[in-house]
């Protein structure tokens, strides 16, 4: 399994770092049979997040041709100029002393749709042997570019009703499962995410390997629409 995790400007460092290190441990773990790079829209190129102004270099161009998996994260970050390195401060609440990056996340998801990336995820979600999944206000990116209509996905908890307004059924739960699409819920959850990938493409056992090496355990049920629907809830 090849996967490419995107970054776009104004990405979560976290959303792409934990399925990163996820997945390149599982590589180590199957002795080859997982690998995984960072691509962008672009191709290669320094691309500043939204925390701090830290860069990542994507290697490579986003190419659903090539990839198994193509994870999606979210951002972070204020609203500035393009290019601009964003900061933090702009999202503080001065009366309450809080982030309110509720306020102005989903700006930053909507100037991916200005960029070549929509329609490199079309390609990959009508490609049927790409599965893509994405973490946090990665499943945002593509409900607003209206690739998620009718599909079963789930968001930060603050970005479910964004999610159902453009025709998703969003779903409360940390990783959501609907085929050859697997969302992941806040920004921790992207190490779930890859963990459960990483079960369901290589294994339970080069999963669990990994999940052993760092410390860290799964949380909650994948949701799945399987079974029985259940009463009174």
């Amino acid at each position: 399994m090849h996967a490419q995790i995107v970054l776009f400007d104004g990405f979560d460092p976290l959303d792409a770092i934990a399925p990163y290190e996820v997945l390149y441990a599982g590589g180590t773990a199957s002795g080859g049979a997982v690998s995984v790079e960072l691509v962008s829209a672009e191709g290669p190129r320094e691309v500043v997040s939204g925390t701090g102004g830290l860069a990542l270099r994507a290697t490579a161009a986003l190419d659903p041709g090539r990839a198994d998996l193509v994870v999606v994260p979210g951002a972070s970050g204020r609203v500035g100029e393009p290019g601009e390195v964003p900061d933090r401060d702009h999202g503080q609440d001065a009366d309450a002393g809080e982030w309110r990056q509720d306020e102005f996340i989903p700006v930053l998801l909507g100037r991916t749709l200005t960029t070549g990336l929509p329609g490199l995820l079309a390609a990959a979600m009508e490609n049927p042997r790409v599965t893509v999944g994405t973490v946090c206000g990665g499943s945002l990116v593509l409900a607003m570019a209206g690739l998620l209509e009718g599909r079963h996905a789930t968001t930060h908890h603050l970005g479910l009703d964004m999610l159902d307004a453009t025709g998703v059924h969003a779903v409360k739960a940390r990783i959501v499962d609907d085929g050859d699409l697997v969302t992941a819920g806040s920004v921790t959850s992207g190490l779930d995410l890859g963990l459960y990938l990483l079960e369901r493409e290589a294994g339970p056992r080069i999963a669990h390997a990994v999940e052993e090496l760092f410390a860290h355990e799964r949380r909650g049920t994948v949701w799945r629409r399987q079974g029985p629907v259940p009463a009174g809830f």
